[in-house]
């Protein structure tokens, strides 16, 4: 039985009309409960609360690691589920902006892994790729300058899963004040978190698990050039991480050209991670002071919501007492206080309700707010041999025609399969 219903028995148990009709016996009890409910509101029964992150410093490496124990990250651009107009209305945000942090987000975790100074090369890709040791990939369920949840999942190059967790963070206004570009942002825990649960995960490594990584990504990689000649270096048993069968020789030359292959795809995706820094540092100024605009909207809203709450079933109640006395009662006094009563309660309602407006205002300002964002990659210029060639369309669309490019310039190397046409600038 809860406080309230305990309040409500003793009541009808103590009242002095007691022997009264039964009808008459519950009219005093309604008010009471009324004024019970109308006190618990007063209160903050009905507050709002959220749970933040504790502070999370990153966790550096003690001592300079050698290049050999270095493991190569590349960090996919997350992905989002496709938001309608009503789910982006909800969570606080529009389709545009989840767009633009698809590839914000991504970079700044990429700044706060060099920050822990445990890996070799940290980039953004824009696609899976078997040049890398360790990639990272992500999901924002939810962002809107109050929340942050991020769904992340690692894997190294042997298939083995590192961690898949789903980290939340909540914003208040002081996570907007102190930050700077590549170092700290609101959601700074969070990032530091990722980056230490990553580390933790690679300090149970031993050197030779670490040396095992980068030589399966090295075959992998080898394998999706030349699948014939390099058949059979790599195990795969279903639900195991790759395994290794056999090496080549040290002074191969297929795989020495295909090592030399995959330094230009690393030099392409330096190329390109300069466009999503240059798009991470255009985005910071305009993007922190939305998501610090939106936390206070947002905290306003849930203000004036909670306040017409209140104002509405107050107004309620004062209307319904006011009935419960005039049927209860024949004195002059209740003729009286009766209307008033009323008249009070309709006030007070027809108050919440205009306040009910003015969040409505504020969520049309979130929107308005939210409609410039949007990302979309430039062309990037890359010269081979003393030709350039233009890769076009999204980071995704480049990516795959330097891929193509590359297995071009194999294919002119070693003689091996008809050479894909590229687009060529200087024709």
């Amino acid at each position: 039985m809860t406080p309230v219903q305990n309040i409500v028995v003793h009541n009808l148990q103590t009242a002095p009309s007691f022997r009264a009709p039964l009808a008459r016996r519950m009219e005093p009890d309604l008010r009471t409960v009324s004024l019970l409910l109308v006190f618990c509101l007063l209160t903050g029964c009905a507050a709002y609360s959220s749970r933040q992150v504790a502070p999370t410093p990153i966790v550096q490496a003690k001592a300079e690691i050698p290049e050999t124990q270095l493991l190569d990250v590349g960090i996919l651009v997350f992905e989002s589920k496709e938001l309608d107009p009503k789910d982006a209305k909800k969570e606080g945000t529009n389709a545009e902006i989840r767009k633009a942090e698809s590839h914000f987000i991504p970079y700044h975790l990429k700044n706060t892994l060099h920050q822990s100074s445990h890996w070799g090369a940290v980039q953004v890709i824009p696609a899976a790729t078997d040049s890398v040791d360790l990639t990272v990939g992500g999901k924002i369920l939810s962002s809107n300058g109050e929340h942050l949840v991020l769904a992340i999942e690692a894997k190294d190059a042997t298939g083995k899963k590192w961690l898949k967790k789903t980290y939340r963070d909540t914003a208040t206004a002081s996570s907007y004040t102190g930050n700077q570009p590549g170092q700290k942002e609101p959601y700074q825990n969070l990032y530091n978190t990722i980056a230490n649960d990553l580390a933790a995960f690679k300090l149970k490594l031993t050197a030779a698990d670490i040396k095992t990584i980068r030589t399966v990504a090295q075959l992998k990689y080898a394998q999706t050039f030349a699948p014939d000649a390099f058949a059979g270096y790599l195990i795969a048993d279903k639900n195991k991480p790759l395994r290794i069968n056999r090496l080549p020789a040290a002074d191969d030359p297929m795989m020495a050209r295909l090592l030399q292959i995959r330094e230009r795809e690393y030099m392409y995706v330096d190329t390109l991670n300069q466009q999503y820094e240059d798009f991470y540092n255009q985005m910071w100024p305009s993007y922190e002071n939305w998501r610090k605009l939106n936390q206070v909207e947002r905290d306003a809203i849930k203000k004036i919501k909670k306040e017409a709450f209140t104002k509405q079933l107050l107004g309620a109640l004062l209307i319904a007492g006011a009935v419960a006395i005039g049927s209860s009662s024949d004195s002059d006094t209740a003729r009286v206080v009766t209307p008033a009563m009323i008249v009070i309660g309709g006030q007070v309602f027809i108050s919440g309700w205009n306040v009910s407006k003015d969040a409505r205002m504020h969520s049309a300002a979130i929107e308005e707010l939210s409609e410039s964002f949007g990302a979309q990659m430039q062309p990037v210029t890359v010269q081979f041999e003393g030709k350039q060639y233009e890769l076009t369309g999204s980071a995704e669309e480049q990516f795959a025609q330097w891929k193509t490019l590359l297995r071009q310039i194999y294919f002119a190397e070693t003689g091996f399969g008809p050479a894909p046409p590229v687009k060529n600038t200087n024709q």
